[in-house]
């Protein structure tokens, strides 16, 4: 009996075209190369489970194996790849939503004056909690509440109004009267 690096050596001069073959028609000349390499590679490991009157059946099988595998990884990344594609379709739509969204609010926010710009932001934007809120603005927790309310109001009403311009910034004439 041959030695092991005997036997392969006949084993591949053998059945190398045979499974290369095998590989192009299944696969194509792109993937028959790696095939057949790992073909080889699980006989060379395999080697004492190759029967000796049926190795081409027992190669075709392994690549046969081989091939069904590829093929599996390639679904899946083709799988995950068009999951990912719709995710970022997705992704870009919804980013898209929110900018207009964010534009909208920005806008209608640029027309409120600068205190009621204060009280919607210093709970939304900058977390802060009602009491620390009021607390801020020197008032007591319920006027806060008074005071985002309305503000919240002026804010639906400018981002229902389409075309609206920002307000002017209030003028102050001695007295301490807004004009």
């Amino acid at each position: 009996m041959p030695n092991p690096h005997e036997r392969f050596t006949t084993l591949y001069n053998t059945y190398q075209a045979r499974v290369y073959g095998y590989a192009v028609s299944r696969a194509g000349h792109q993937l028959a190369e790696e095939v057949v390499s790992e073909t080889f590679l699980v006989a060379w490991r395999r080697l004492d489970d190759i029967p000796e009157q049926a190795q081409l059946p027992w190669l075709f099988r392994v690549a046969r194996n081989i091939l069904r595998d590829n093929f599996r990884q390639i679904a899946r990344r083709e799988s995950l790849a068009a999951d990912l594609r719709t995710w970022m379709e997705q992704a870009v739509t919804d980013v898209g939503e929110h900018a207009t969204e964010r534009l909208t609010i920005l806008r209608a926010l640029a027309t409120l004056s600068e205190d009621d710009k204060e009280i919607l932001t210093l709970t939304t934007w900058h977390g802060l909690s009602a009491a620390e809120a009021a607390e801020v603005l020197g008032c007591t927790k319920a006027t806060f509440f008074v005071r985002l309310h309305r503000a919240r109001r002026r804010l639906r009403s400018a981002i229902d109004t389409p075309g609206t311009t920002p307000s002017p910034k209030p003028v102050i004439i001695p007295g301490g009267k807004l004009r």
